[in-house]
C-alpha cells in the first residue's frame, strides 16, 4: 500500500459538475451521526509519501495506547520506514532482485518493527533531514531503488561487504540516523523499552484478516500482493465473518488497521467524505469529456455521472463479486487507513468512520465515511488485536 492521494480527480469532477448546475445540493446530502467512536489520536499527513502503512498503523498504536490506559503519544513513522528499507533491501539483493522494492508495505509491517525494532515517538525520531517539515520521499525512494538495483547487477560479479552499509547510510541521510538510546519525560529508553514498557505494545496480540474463496477459510496464507514483501500471513474467514470482526471491534472498543482498494469511483473522500459502491455504473471523465460538461444536457450528465447528491441503493456484495473483482485486479491493494467509528446516515444505514493519512483535506478534516458495501467489497485486509474477534470466530480460526 502507497498511495499518495488518488481521489482527486473525482474531486474535481464534482466540482465542476456542481459549479456547472450552478446550485448547492447541500441540502440533500450526506448527514451522518455517530453511535460509536474509539479514543484516538490527531489527523496526521503523509503527505509525497508511498507509506500510509506506516502512518496508519502508528496511528493504530496510539489508539491501543488510549484503549489501554496508557498516555497520548505521538509515534514516529519514519522510524518504521526506516528499518523497512533496510531489510527490505537486504531481502531485495538476496532474491537478486525478485522483489517489490516500493515504499508500500503491509499491515504486519508495523508490527513486524515493534517486535524487532521497538517503537519511538515522533519528537525523538521525525524522519526529515532534507529541509521542510513534510515527508517528501520522491527523490529517496528513487535513489534508493536504483542502488539495489545496482547491487544485484554486480558488475564485479561479488558482492562487497559494504554494500549494505552504503543504503544504510543513505536511508540515514535522509531520514537521520536511528536512535538506540533516547530520554524521555525523564526516563531513558530503548526503542524496544518504549515499545513494551511506556506503549504497552506486544506484536503477538494482532493478527491479519482477509477473506478470498482461493484459499481455504480458517487458515493461514500468504496474501498475494506485491507489497507483502514480508511474505506475512493472514487468517481466512467468510466475508460476513470480516464484517462481523470489524463491527464487533469497534463497538467493543478495539480500533480496525484497514488495507483497501481507493481507485474506486466510489472513494469520492475529497470531495463528498464517502466511500460507497453506487448500484449503477459511474463513468470516469477524461479530460476530452470534461470540456464537454457544459454542452451536455442534464440527461446527459445524469447518465454519465454519479453525483453522490444524497445516499442511494449500493450493491449488494458477495463473497463471488468481490472475489471476482480481486481477481481481476479491480480490488488492488492501495491504502492503509485506521477504522475508528461506526455511524449512521439520515435513512439509518450504518457506516465506518475512518482516519486517513492525508493531512486535513476534506470537509470532515481528514476522516471519511465508508459504507458496508464499500468495506466488504474493496477490503484487502484489516489487523485486530486478538481479543476483539468474536469468541466463535476465534475458536474457528484456534486462536
Amino acid at each position: 500500500m502507497k498511495t499518495i492521494g488518488k481521489g482527486l480527480i473525482l474531486a474535481f469532477i464534482v466540482l465542476s459538475f456542481t459549479v456547472a448546475n450552478g446550485k448547492n445540493k447541500a441540502e440533500e446530502g450526506y448527514t451522518f451521526k455517530l453511535f460509536k467512536e474509539i479514543p484516538h489520536t490527531s489527523v496526521k499527513n503523509q503527505y509525497q509519501t508511498g507509506t500510509c502503512w506506516s502512518f496508519a498503523g502508528m496511528s493504530f498504536f496510539e489508539a491501543e495506547m488510549l484503549r489501554m490506559g496508557k498516555p497520548e503519544v505521538d509515534l514516529s513513522e519514519m522510524f518504521e520506514v526506516s528499518h523497512c528499507y533496510r531489510d527490505k533491501a537486504m531481502k531485495y539483493v538476496r532474491l537478486q532482485g525478485k522483489l517489490n522494492f516500493s515504499p508500500g508495505g503491509e499491515l504486519f509491517d508495523d508490527v513486524y518493527v515493534a517486535k524487532n525494532y521497538g517503537l519511538v515517538p515522533e519528537s525523538i525520531f521525525p524522519g526529515i533531514k532534507y529541509g521542510g517539515d513534510k515527508h517528501i520521499h520522491g527523490e529517496m525512494d528513487e535513489v534508493l531503488l536504483k542502488m539495489v538495483e545496482a547491487v544485484v547487477e554486480n558488475k564485479n560479479k561479488k558482492l562487497t561487504k559494504v554494500w549494505d552499509n552504503a543504503v544504510n547510510c543513505t536511508i540515514d541521510s535522509y531520514l537521520g540516523e536511528l536512535p538506540e538510546k533516547f530520554e524521555y519525560q525523564g526516563r531513558s529508553y530503548t526503542p524496544k523499552s518504549f515499545a513494551s514498557d511506556y506503549c504497552g505494545i506486544n506484536g503477538n496480540d494482532y493478527v491479519q484478516i482477509t477473506s478470498f474463496t482461493h484459499h481455504p477459510f480458517y487458515e493461514l496464507f500468504t496474501l498475494e500482493v506485491s507489497d507483502n514483501w514480508l511474505w506475512s500471513q493472514f487468517y481466512n474467514v467468510p466475508l460476513d465473518e470480516l464484517q462481523e470482526i470489524v463491527e464487533s471491534s469497534i463497538q467493543n472498543g478495539y480500533s480496525v488497521l484497514w488495507a483497501a482498494d481507493v481507485s474506486d469511483k466510489g472513494f469520492a473522500t475529497s470531495a463528498k467524505g464517502i466511500a460507497v459502491v453506487p448500484d449503477k455504473t459511474v463513468k470516469a471523465m477524461d479530460s476530452v469529456e470534461l470540456a464537454k460538461w457544459d454542452s451536455l444536457s442534464e440527461k446527459e450528465k445524469d447518465a454519465t455521472f454519479y453525483k453522490f447528491d444524497k445516499p442511494e441503493k449500493e450493491m449488494i456484495i458477495t463473497q463471488e463479486i468481490r472475489q471476482i473483482a480481486f481477481d481481476n485486479l479491480e480490488t488492488t491493494d492501495d491504502h492503509a487507513m485506521h477504522l475508528i467509528g461506526l455511524a449512521k446516515d439520515q435513512n439509518g444505514t450504518t457506516y465506518y468512520k475512518v482516519k486517513n493519512s492525508w493531512g486535513s483535506y476534506n470537509q470532515y478534516k481528514g476522516y471519511f465515511f465508508a459504507s458496508q458495501p464499500y468495506l466488504r467489497y474493496k477490503t484487502t485486509a484489516i489487523m485486530v488485536h486478538k481479543a476483539a474477534i468474536p469468541e466463535v470466530i476465534r475458536k474457528k480460526l484456534n486462536l
